[in-house]
């Protein structure tokens, strides 16, 4: 079997589902479809959710907008006959959507908790019209809501998945299959209560490889609207190429430093398993992509591909005192942790004289301060 997973730009309006369904009724090996939301959802959701936050009643147009989009989907993508039902439904959901943010916007507070539930209805929201569009089609299509399927532990500055009870509710839900196909929600996920939590910025990929991996896939597809993971960004190096073979490690490299193909942490629990992953795009899917697998390449090329990350900021610990001391390097990390700043490199001189991290930019100014008072007498 395999799980495929369609990103945002995939699923960005009616003829992008189209496409996305054609795909579905070509490949009958697909038997578990993660959609995520229509692109552009998710920021947009963010940025009312931030409007009813500052009490600004902005947020309200662009919960309009969001609403119009998906009914102008619906409208185009089900006969009318049909139509009701999966407007009524939408209709319900953005309500919800729309009353979290009224709270939001008299409390002038934006929990964790509750950015959580609001950021996955953008999911929540696609995956439904998605399937009704496919039974509308006669697909033998089957859908379920992921918040059902992954679980994520109690912890409200990281969303860790409980790998033992997603695992388990998983196998449990696709023992007996009911349909050729299932379609399932990405990024959004349960914590141990119940409550909805997510899965963070690119989730969905997350999700599917969660899917392949406990149901031991044949290989999990990653459709997007680029063919594969390049040599270089095409936007800024015109002679990049999609390289043909990768390794887990090279992806989760290229992944980590900006190649926004796939999500880096995808590859964990497919690679624990030697699964295989291929990066097609929806819109050339002729295209033979990028195969992601635990072999080693040996085209004797030095160097795979290139990448970059934008918005970093550097900033170096250095003084004479840290020459032949040890635990600096323990002691920075350990100051970084108590504001959650993620560093993101780390490089120190062969002469222990200084080090270098990388952050991102908004938060140097934080980490400075904290460093400088931390180190202040000690360098």
């Amino acid at each position: 079997m395999i799980v495929a997973k369609f990103g945002g730009t995939s699923v960005a309006d009616s003829s992008c589902i189209s496409r996305v369904l054609d795909i579905i009724q070509n490949n009958p090996e697909q038997q578990v479809v993660v959609v995520s939301a229509l692109g552009g959802i998710t920021n947009m959701i963010q940025e009312s959710a931030q409007c009813a936050a500052n009490g600004d009643l902005k947020y309200q147009e662009i919960l309009f907008e969001i609403e119009e989009r998906h009914f102008a989907c619906i409208k185009e993508l089900i006969p009318i006959k049909t139509q009701s039902q999966v407007l009524s439904h939408i209709k319900q959901q953005i309500n919800a959507l729309s009353t979290l943010h009224e709270g939001v916007y008299l409390l002038r507070e934006l929990s964790p908790r509750t950015k959580d539930h609001m950021l996955g209805f953008g999911e929540l929201l696609s995956y439904y019209i998605i399937a009704k569009t496919a039974i509308a089609q006669n697909i033998d299509i089957g859908f379920e809501n992921a918040r059902h399927l992954i679980f994520t532990k109690n912890d409200i500055e990281k969303n860790t998945v409980d790998h033992q009870k997603t695992f388990e509710s998983i196998q449990s839900y696709f023992k007996k299959p009911k349909h050729r196909v299932t379609i399932v929600p990405g990024f959004v996920a349960s914590d141990e209560e119940g409550a909805p939590t997510t899965l963070g910025r690119g989730g969905s990929d997350l999700t599917a490889a969660l899917i392949a991996s406990a149901l031991d896939a044949t290989q999990l597809e990653i459709w997007t609207d680029v063919s594969g993971m390049f040599t270089a960004h095409p936007k800024y190096v015109k002679q990049a190429r999609a390289i043909k073979q990768l390794s887990y490690h090279e992806a989760m490299e290229l992944s980590h430093f900006g190649a926004k193909v796939i999500y880096p942490p995808t590859l964990q629990p497919v690679a624990k398993n030697n699964i295989p992953v291929i990066v097609k795009n929806t819109f050339q899917p002729e295209d033979e992509g990028t195969l992601i697998t635990n072999k080693k390449t040996s085209s004797g090329q030095a160097v795979r591909g290139i990448s970059y990350i934008e918005n970093i900021a550097l900033l170096t610990l250095e003084g004479s005192g840290m020459i032949g001391i040890p635990g600096y390097s323990k002691k920075l990390l350990s100051v970084l942790a108590k504001e959650t700043i993620n560093v993101i490199m780390m490089t120190q001189a062969s002469s222990e004289h200084s080090i270098c991290i990388g952050i991102e930019s908004s938060m140097a100014p934080l980490a400075k301060k904290m460093i400088e008072d931390d180190f202040d007498y000690e360098i």
